[in-house]
C-alpha cells in the first residue's frame, strides 16, 4: 500500500513487512547501516524492514552476516541490491509514524519505527561486546527526507541534528535505560538514513539548531519518534505517569517492594495482588506522583554532580514528608537511618502500604 507521496516526488510503500522509499530522481543518501552505509549519490531506493519471524519473536537472518542478510531482504522486496541501503528492525511497520514539517518551499519528512522497552540505553552505559558485533536488528530506525539539496558536510550535520531530536524525544518521555540507572538517549541498535533532493533548486549551508532546516528536522523527528514509540510499545506520557515505572531504573519494582514487605514482621499480612493494588493506590494520591518524580530528579542531579549528598538527602527527606502528608500515612523516621537515598524511597512505600492496610475500612470505627 502507498504510505506517503513526498514533495520530492518520491513515494514510500508499506508491503511485505517493509517500508520502501522509491526515488523519482537523483538523491544524496547518508546511511548508518552496515548494508550500503555511508554517503552515496547513485541509489534508487532506501528501506526499513521488520526482520522478526512474528510478533514477539526474534529477528530472522537470511545469511551469516547482517549486510548479506539485508541484501537478500532488498532483493525480496524488489529493490536493486547494489543501489540501495536498508535497515532491519524488530519493530512492526504497521506502527510507523510519518511526520512532515514545512516552511516556505522547504519540507522535511521523518518516517520512523521504534521501541526502547527492551534495548533503551544511555550513551556511556557498560558495553556488551567489543569486536564481534552480534546480529541485532535496529530499534529506533529513522528515514529522514529533506526536500532540498545539501552538500555532504551539511547532510552529515543533518544527521547530528536528527540524532539530537531523537534523544530529545526520549528525554521528554523520561525513557529509562535498561542497562543503568540513567535516562535513555537512544537504543543500542538505532539506525538512520538521511535523504536529500539533489535536483532541488533549494540549497542550504547549515542544518544545525540555529537554522530553519534544523528546526524542521527537530520538530518532525521528535513528533515521529514519540508517536512511533507510543504505537509500538505504548510508551506515552500517560503511561509514564506511574511512580513505579519511573523508579524501575533504580531497581525498585513491585516485586522488590513485595520482597521487602515479606521480610518485615507484620501482623495482618496482605496477599501480593492486594499489596500491589495498594501500592498503586498510594502512587495515584494527589501530589504523590509529582513529589515522587521530584525525589527521583534530585538523585539525578546528585549523580550528575549538580547537588551535594547533603543537599540531596535533606531535600529528599522533605519530599518524603510531603508525600506522606498527601497519602495520609506516617513516616517512620527511625527506619530511614542508615539507608541509601533510594532505599529510603523503598522503605517509605512499603511502610505506606502497611499503614493503609492497617486502616479500618471506610465507614467503620477504629
Amino acid at each position: 500500500m502507498e504510505l506517503i507521496r513526498l514533495t520530492t516526488g518520491d513515494v514510500a510503500y508499506r508491503y511485505d513487512k517493509s517500508i520502501a522509499l522509491f526515488f523519482s530522481g537523483a538523491r544524496k543518501v547518508l546511511s548508518t547501516s552496515l548494508y550500503g552505509g555511508g554517503y552515496h549519490e547513485d541509489y534508487t531506493a532506501v528501506f526499513n524492514r521488520d526482520m522478526t519471524q512474528g510478533a514477539g519473536m526474534p529477528c530472522e537472518m537470511f545469511a551469516d552476516t547482517y549486510a548479506e542478510s539485508m541484501r537478500i531482504a532488498a532483493q525480496r522486496i524488489g529493490l536493486d541490491p547494489d543501489r540501495t541501503t536498508g535497515m532491519g528492525t524488530a519493530a512492526q511497520m504497521e506502527h510507523v509514524s510519518v511526520q512532515s514539517r514545512s516552511y516556505k518551499e522547504l519540507t522535511v519528512t521523518a518516517i520512523v519505527t521504534g521501541g526502547v522497552e527492551t534495548n533503551g540505553g544511555r550513551v556511556g552505559d557498560p558495553a556488551t561486546y567489543y569486536k564481534n558485533v552480534p546480529k541485532k536488528c535496529g530499534t529506533i530506525n529513522i528515514i529522514l527526507v529533506i526536500d532540498a539539496d545539501l552538500p555532504p558536510g551539511v547532510l552529515t550535520r543533518a544527521l547530528v541534528t536528527c540524532t539530537e531530536a531523537k534523544t530529545a524525544a526520549l528525554q521528554e518521555l523520561m525513557a529509562d535505560s535498561r542497562y543503568s540507572c540513567g535516562l535513555a538517549t537512544g537504543s543500542g541498535t538505532d539506525q538512520t538514513i538521511i535523504v536529500a533532493n539533489a535536483e532541488s533548486p533549494l540549497c542550504f549551508e547549515g542544518a544545525g539548531k540555529h537554522t530553519k532546516l534544523g528546526e524542521l528536522i527537530g520538530c518532525a523527528v521528535i513528533a515521529a519518534v514519540k508517536e512511533s514509540l507510543g504505537n509500538q510499545s505504548g510508551l506515552t506520557p500517560a503511561r509514564q505517569h506511574d511512580l513505579l515505572r519511573r523508579l524501575r531504573r533504580f531497581g525498585i519494582t513491585g516485586d522488590t517492594l513485595w520482597q521487602d514487605y515479606e521480610a518485615q514482621e507484620n501482623g495482618g499480612r496482605l496477599i501480593k495482588p492486594r499489596f500491589l493494588d495498594t501500592l498503586h493506590e498510594i502512587g495515584r494520591c494527589p501530589g504523590v506522583f509529582a513529589l515522587g518524580v521530584s525525589y527521583i530528579h534530585l538523585y539525578d542531579e546528585f549523580l550528575w554532580g549538580l547537588l551535594t549528598a547533603e543537599e540531596t538527602h535533606a531535600a529528599g527527606a522533605h519530599f518524603l514528608l510531603e508525600m506522606a502528608r498527601c497519602a495520609n500515612v506516617p513516616v517512620r523516621a527511625e527506619k530511614q537511618n542508615g539507608l541509601t537515598y533510594m532505599q529510603r524511597m523503598s522503605a517509605f512505600l512499603v511502610d505506606s502500604v502497611c499503614a493503609v492496610a492497617a486502616m479500618p475500612p471506610e465507614g467503620e470505627m477504629a
